[in-house]
């Protein structure tokens, strides 16, 4: 029977999962992939194959509580017998934050757990749920494999001036300063931008994460140098539903004069902000672009513009700049997006090759014209086939 790694992507109102055949090499095999959403409502279970045509569904009854183990349960049965006939050799989690001890995949233990719980505080809105699922697994396969993978281990480089903030010593001393995240989408573009433009990765260049959470990374020869996202995943630039970087006052005005407490500024900032806060419409850029709504048009503008003047700040972190790689929902499906940020990087040089820009493509393109002095390219990110490189590497043969 053909051995299997399952990865999961655990969130407040979905389980996201992936199942890859190991096979030789680097290569991988997508043998059904899917999410659990609904969660704490209606859960519903769908699961595709690689043609994306549905292979199996399940319903459960709304308004029924289910935890993580009524949910994930069906799941690893379904794998284990109708799906594909596979035997699970592991299970890779996506882990949003390792704090400063935990920065490359780890095997998963009762020890590990506990200290990963301990940074709930650092990611209250994630971590929590991260750990759900990970609690689930070993209570239902006691003895299946688990490996975490943390979003934050791939910027856990970054130079002390970058990852530190101006508050009082002690603060830092408990673990408050910039993390950075996206760490596994960024890894995987690395490695991918390697293999299409050896001589580009090796210099200086900007990932942009754009999507409903969106960040960018400055990197130099593939190591991340600086990034827009710090102590949580609310800072930098614009997003769906997330403010972004935010000046500190408006959250003391918020608490004095809107009588707002920790709670309600928290799902404000994190969930009634960015893109939906602005327009009014929606925290969908393909809704915003199609509305004709004034607030909608402002706030792709404003999208567009933070973008911008972030990579004109890490370019000066990288000490210069020689291309900016696209990604994630927005960064790989919106050609008015990537050109109108490349029309703001033209006094680095950019110029933008607008068929090439418009092609829906879905490998890695450059997109930049002949004689541009950067180099403009689209990757599409695939953190789940990171998570079960990682998976594979740290497991094998044990």
């Amino acid at each position: 029977m053909a051995e299997a790694i399952l990865v999961i992507n655990a969130g407040s109102s979905s389980i996201k999962f992936a199942l890859y055949g190991t096979a030789s090499g680097d290569q991988r095999t997508t043998i059904a992939h899917g999410q659990i959403e609904g969660i704490g409502t209606a859960p519903h279970l769908l699961v595709r194959g690689p043609d994306q045509a549905i292979q199996a569904e399940r319903y459960w009854p709304v308004g029924e509580t289910h935890t993580h183990e009524d949910l994930l349960d069906p799941l690893l049965t379904l794998i284990e017998t109708d799906l594909a006939g596979v035997a699970l050799s592991a299970v890779g989690h996506r882990v949003v934050h390792g704090g400063e001890k935990h920065f490359g995949p780890a095997l998963i233990t009762a020890a590990l757990i506990e200290e990963l719980a301990a940074l709930t505080p650092l990611a209250p809105l994630h971590q929590p749920h991260n750990l759900a699922a990970i609690r689930a697994i070993a209570a239902l396969r006691p003895g299946l494999r688990q490996v975490a993978c943390f979003d934050t281990a791939f910027h856990h480089g970054i130079a002390p001036v970058v990852s530190r903030l101006a508050l009082p010593r002690r603060f830092a001393e408990e673990g408050v300063r910039r993390y950075g995240f996206h760490g596994l989408s960024y890894e995987f573009i690395a490695r991918r931008l390697a293999a299409c433009a050896g001589d580009l990765a090796r210099g200086r260049v900007i990932a942009a994460h754009l999507g409903s959470g969106a960040s960018l990374c400055a990197m130099a020869g593939g190591r991340s140098i600086d990034t827009t996202m710090g102590f949580t995943a609310l800072d930098g630039l614009v997003m769906g539903t997330r403010t972004g970087s935010l000046d500190p006052g408006v959250v003391l005005y918020l608490m004095q004069h809107h009588g707002l407490d920790a709670a309600a500024i928290e799902d404000l900032l994190y969930h009634r902000s960015g893109l939906l806060g602005v327009s009014g419409v929606s925290s969908d850029m393909r809704a915003l672009l199609a509305s004709r709504a004034p607030p909608a048009k402002e706030a792709v503008e404003l999208f567009i513009f933070r973008c911008a003047r972030e990579m004109g700040a890490l370019a000066a972190s990288l000490g210069g700049l020689d291309g900016v790689v696209f990604t994630a929902g927005i960064g790989e499906h919106a050609p008015e997006i990537r050109a109108a940020i490349a029309a703001r990087l033209a006094w680095l040089g950019a110029k933008l090759d607008p068929a090439a820009n418009d092609r829906p493509d879905t490998a890695p393109r450059r997109i930049s014209a002949e004689g541009s002095g950067l180099a403009l390219w689209v990757i599409p990110t695939d953190e789940e086939a990171m998570i079960a490189e990682h998976t594979k590497a740290l497991t094998a043969g044990s």
